[in-house]
Formats: structure tokens, C-alpha cells, sequence
């Protein structure tokens, strides 16, 4: 499909989707595919889940939007349920559409908190330390927080504020906090730049220099949240005990209907007992279409069936499954398998296998697996990236399995 009106800020794969079911995904001409993209880590339940379809079909006949001007009970029931079950931390929930806005979000909370908690002379703290190999958001702000210089080509000057430094590494970071500083943003696992966990001594590390120099522990969620990487958060996965103060929440909290939201800890900030969550007042943030009435029946549907199948249990399970299954493959291109839950990053070995010009490894071999029937996606140059629904049925998982290996094994 030639596509004469839309501007072309995608590489898009030559098929054209009709339809979806359950982990499988339909074209226009009828084929099917087994869908481990799931719509790059949004459609958690898969496509078409009853109790999606009659959570947008109910709300949708009753009312979609009305506003923010107004009090909006599905906003309170499901920041209740964000708060009390996948937080699990004293906070409140500001709703808007997208990763990148949420993101933008803790950047603004991040900046105010700079203000309320200034250096030693009274001028504010404004800088926000994050990784390379980040990915925050394509909008000015998180596209300023990302570490990866390809997607700030031709869009400087950049929104300033932001050092990176290199992931994992606790000696980099505290050498690069400055007097400036006054929050940490990190991903739990690296989804964009290559399916790369925090460690958890690291993640510890991060609390604590937070915690003696007065920084915000900021988790970017968008990917990892909601049971993808086998707990409710991904920071919970790596390392549970660890409390951050601003969390951004995208992708699966909706399962595939535009969501996004931030949490900030009710935590107290100063002598007085100043709720960090208090500082955000009218007329600090908005969001025309954040939470709205339709939105948030929907991710309310999404997020209870998360809960109540423990689907956060069964990432954990069938994510291991994938990592064995393939690590037993023993295959000459596989070098590593990378991940948590059902975030799975295969690891390409270089020069394993040759690959025409002016392409990655990755976008290779995803480039083969489609043509086979098995959608996924890249992360970065050299890892193909695993991203099924959280309820992927076992032989569904065990089908696109056998596809991978096919391809794989062609290449070797």
C-alpha cells in the first residue's frame, strides 16, 4: 500500500493488517501471522479480548469524554488499582495518552522538585541523569532524555538538563552527579537500545546515591510495566525492595487503546512534611484527552485481568521458556538471550552470517521471520526483540518458536 497522505516517519513492513485475534495478527490477503510484537509491547491481552471489547463497547455507548474540567470516577478507581496493585507505594496518578507525554510528565515533576529543593546559594537544581541506550520518547523533552544520539539528528537544539552516562556502571553515575542535579532516570530493562536489564546491585546503587544527595528516582515503565517483565513493574523484577519516587506508565496499561500516566510518591520532601505528590497543583500539567471516561474503562478492563490471571507469574514463567528453549537451540548466530519476563532480546552473534547492504543483523532476520509468518521487531543493530502478549497461549508461543528456529537455522 502506497501511502500518498501520511508522512513517512516509518519503515513499515510490507504487509497491511486487517485483523487481529487473540496472538495472531491477519493481512489483507488472508495470511497469518504469529504476532510477537503485540503491537511493540501494547496489546498485553492480546487482540480482541472480551473483556477489552466490552469495556470500550459499554463506556463508549455511555460517555467517551466530558473533560477534565470534572470529576471522573473511572480516574479514581483506576489510579486506586495502579496504586494499590502495580505501585504498591503511597501516591497519586496523573493520566494522559503516550509514553513520551508520561515521560515529559516526571521531567516537569523532576524540574519543580529542582526548584523546591535548591543548591546551597537558592538557584534551582534542573538536571536529569539518564543512560545510554535509553529510550524516553520521541517528543522534546524525552527525546532530550534518550541516550541515543540517532534520534536527535537535525532536532537541536536540545531541551537542556540531561547527562547520559553508561548503564550498570555505579562509579560513572555518582562521578557525573553534579551540584545541578536533581533526579536519576533509568529503565529497569533497556527495551529500545537492546533489551538491557538493570542489575540489581545497580538499581541499589541508584537508590542510595538518590537517597544521600537528594535526587528523584525516576522508572520509565512504559515498556517494562504492567507484568511484561514478570512483575507488576520491571523495578520490581530486578530488585524489589528499592522505592522510586516518579514513575511513567504507557503501552500495556491500555492494551492497545492510547494510554499513559505518571505516579508520583506521597513521600515527604522536606521538614514540613511536603508530599513530593503535592507540588503538582492546578494549572501545573494537563492533558485535554488524558483519562478520559473511555480510556480509562478501558485500561481499568486491562489491568484488572492482569491482576486477577496473575499474568505477571506467567511472564516469569514462559519468559524462562524462551530463554531455554532457545539458549538450547545452540545455534552459531545466537550469542546471547537478554531479558525479563516477556521483554526477550536475542543477542545476534556478529559475522555469524552475512548480511545485504543497508541492513542491521536485526532488521535482517526480522525482515526473514516475517516472510515466515512471525512478526517481532529489532532492538537496536544486533538484537531481534520478543514482545508476545502476557496470556501468549503455549502452543501459539511453541508455533512462533518453531518459526524463529527455522530462520535461525537458515542463517547458520
Amino acid at each position: 500500500m502506497i501511502q500518498k497522505h501520511v508522512l513517512p516517519t516509518y519503515g513499515r513492513a510490507p504487509i497491511t493488517v486487517a485483523k487481529g485475534e487473540g496472538s495472531y495478527l491477519f493481512d489483507t490477503e488472508g495470511r497469518r501471522y504469529v504476532d510477537f510484537c503485540a503491537g511493540i509491547a501494547t496489546c498485553s491481552l492480546g487482540h480482541c479480548h472480551p473483556a477489552v471489547v466490552e469495556a470500550v463497547s459499554q463506556q463508549a455507548a455511555t460517555l467517551m469524554h466530558c473533560s477534565n474540567l470534572y470529576n471522573i470516577p473511572q480516574q479514581e478507581e483506576l489510579a486506586e488499582l495502579i496504586v494499590e496493585k502495580a505501585i504498591g507505594i503511597p501516591g497519586r496518578v496523573f493520566f494522559c495518552n503516550s509514553g513520551a507525554e508520561a515521560n515529559d510528565g516526571i521531567i516537569k515533576v523532576a524540574r519543580r522538585f529542582g526548584h523546591r529543593r535548591p543548591q546551597t546559594d537558592g538557584s534551582p537544581r534542573y538536571e536529569v541523569i539518564t543512560f545510554n541506550k535509553s529510550f524516553h520518547g520521541r517528543t522534546l523533552g524525552s527525546m532530550a532524555a534518550t541516550g541515543q544520539t540517532k534520534i536527535q539528528v537535525e532536532f537541536d537544539p536540545l531541551l537542556v538538563g540531561f547527562k547520559y552516562v553508561d548503564f550498570n556502571d555505579a562509579e560513572a553515575l555518582r562521578e557525573a552527579v553534579s551540584e545541578v542535579t536533581c533526579g536519576i532516570m533509568l529503565e529497569a530493562v533497556q527495551g529500545e537500545g537492546g533489551v538491557n536489564p538493570a542489575t540489581p546491585e545497580f538499581l541499589r546503587e541508584v537508590a542510595a546515591l538518590c537517597k544521600e544527595k537528594d535526587l528523584l528516582l525516576m522508572v520509565d515503565e512504559v515498556q517494562c510495566g504492567f507484568a511484561r517483565t514478570g512483575a507488576m513493574m520491571g523495578w520490581q523484577a530486578v530488585c524489589p525492595e528499592v522505592q522510586p519516587d516518579l514513575v511513567s506508565c504507557a503501552k500495556g496499561i491500555g492494551g492497545g487503546f492510547p494510554m499513559g500516566c505518571f505516579w508520583v510518591s506521597n513521600r515527604a520532601i522536606d521538614a514540613d512534611g511536603t508530599e513530593l505528590s503535592s507540588i503538582m497543583g492546578p494549572g501545573s500539567h494537563g492533558s485535554t484527552f488524558g483519562g478520559t471516561p473511555l480510556a480509562c474503562a478501558t485500561a481499568l478492563a486491562v489491568v484488572s485481568e492482569i491482576v486477577e490471571q496473575n499474568l505477571a507469574e506467567r511472564a516469569c514463567r514462559m519468559g524462562q521458556y524462551i530463554k531455554e528453549t532457545v539458549e538450547g537451540w545452540n545455534l552459531p548466530c545466537v550469542e546471547t538471550v537478554r531479558g525479563l519476563g516477556l521483554l526477550r532480546g536475542i543477542g545476534l552473534r556478529k559475522g555469524a552470517f552475512s548480511v545485504p547492504e543497508g541492513n542491521t543483523p536485526a532488521a535482517y532476520v526480522n525482515g526473514l521471520c516475517l516472510k515466515a509468518g512471525l512478526l517481532a521487531c529489532p532492538a537496536g543493530p544486533d538484537t531481534l526483540r520478543l514482545i508476545p502478549a502476557l496470556n501468549v497461549p503455549q502452543e501459539v508461543l511453541d508455533e512462533g518458536l518453531s518459526i524463529l528456529k527455522n530462520v535461525l537455522e537458515s542463517l547458520s
